[in-house]
């Protein structure tokens, strides 16, 4: 299985050790890295780009969609930066390209940034937006970033997850508890007497909601002793976070949506197996476990038609198959992009 290193870090601190220092203990300890892979999920790794914050920002005197920005990059005399961004303000922290850095777009392109001179105002580097920095297809206005990181800092400490160590680690079958990041890092923890820092759940609340009910039933019970799910109302189906997206193409996963993206994020984070239906797409407001007859047709998610042999375990509603029971999900019941309501397994 595969483990992102920056990924690792979410949940405990190291005080520089080096990956392969980081796979010796793991193998000693019983779960054998195999190979250390560096990644590198954005093209050039954010070289040459640092974190600024905007200091002054006023109208250019001769285009009313530029600004003139000064930009505290750690240096102590501030950057004159000419920018056209609409969401520019004072007190951001932005990413900027100084002058000689080179960028890559989301498409691939190579370009170096230059003094010059914008509509007469001198400009000495480029405050970014996503797509300039290869980071996504965002180009709207300047990427504003979260953090709590110094101006002057590189700007690969704050995505730290697009530059990243991957283990390939042959987990033995008894060793199920070190099927996850979290698994892996309590591993960790023991061997370099660290504490784990397991992420919050303090913002979850539980509504009850009669009217948003699925009852279960379980009908083979030694297949499956039991089921747990949960319904979560009002959801927006959209684009995953790019630090998502990021976690995932570490270990090899694409991302899809932000539903089907976080049922994989939590997987590989705690080991916990997830699968999310459409909750209105789930006739009766009923689940049952089951296996079906020989011969039944059941389409998956990759949209074929497969012949059931009798011999799976399925989830159904009172239509039929909705899932291939901890194997593959079914086109029925899958997250589209108008789905509202989830019905999370």
């Amino acid at each position: 299985m595969k483990i992102s290193l920056s990924w690792l870090r979410q949940y405990i601190q190291f005080s520089g050790e080096s990956p392969s220092r980081i796979a010796q203990l793991l193998t000693q300890s019983g779960l054998e890295v195999s190979a250390i892979t560096t990644l590198e999920l954005v093209r050039g790794g954010f070289k040459d780009l640092i974190i600024g914050q905007v200091v002054t920002c006023q109208q250019h005197p001769n285009a009313n969609k530029l600004k003139i920005t000064q930009v505290d990059v750690g240096q102590g005399t501030p950057l004159l930066i000419v920018c056209g961004a609409p969401n520019i303000a004072i007190g951001q922290k932005v990413v900027v390209a100084p002058v000689g850095a080179q960028l890559c777009s989301a498409k691939g392109d190579l370009f170096r940034i230059k003094r010059t001179k914008i509509r007469g105002e001198i400009s000495e580097g480029m405050i970014c937006a996503e797509d300039e920095i290869g980071l996504g297809n965002m180009h709207e206005g300047i990427l504003v970033l979260d953090t709590i990181l110094d101006p002057g800092t590189p700007v690969a400490e704050h995505f730290d997850y697009c530059v990243d160590t991957v283990f390939e680690v042959d987990v033995t079958p008894n060793r199920g508890d070190a099927c996850s990041h979290i698994g892996v890092a309590r591993e960790l923890a023991v061997l370099l007497n660290r504490p784990v820092q397991y992420p919050t759940i303090d913002h979850f609340r539980v509504d009850p909601d009669p009217s948003k009910r699925i009852k279960v039933n379980i009908l083979d019970a030694q297949a499956c002793p039991r089921y747990a799910a949960a319904v979560i109302k009002d959801v927006v189906v959209q684009e995953s976070p790019a630090w998502i997206q990021s976690r995932l193409k570490s270990i090899g996963i694409a991302p899809v949506n932000n539903i089907v993206d976080v049922t994989n994020f939590v997987m590989h984070e705690l080991g916990q197996p997830l699968h999310a239906f459409d909750y209105d797409q789930i006739d009766g407001q009923m689940i049952a476990v089951q296996r079906l007859s020989p011969g039944t047709e059941f389409v998956t998610l990759d949209g074929k038609s497969r012949v059931l042999t009798g011999d799976e375990l399925m989830i159904c509603d009172q239509r039929g198959g909705l899932c291939m029971a901890g194997i593959l999900g079914g086109k029925r019941g899958s997250i589209q992009a108008g789905t509202q309501n989830i019905f999370l397994e």
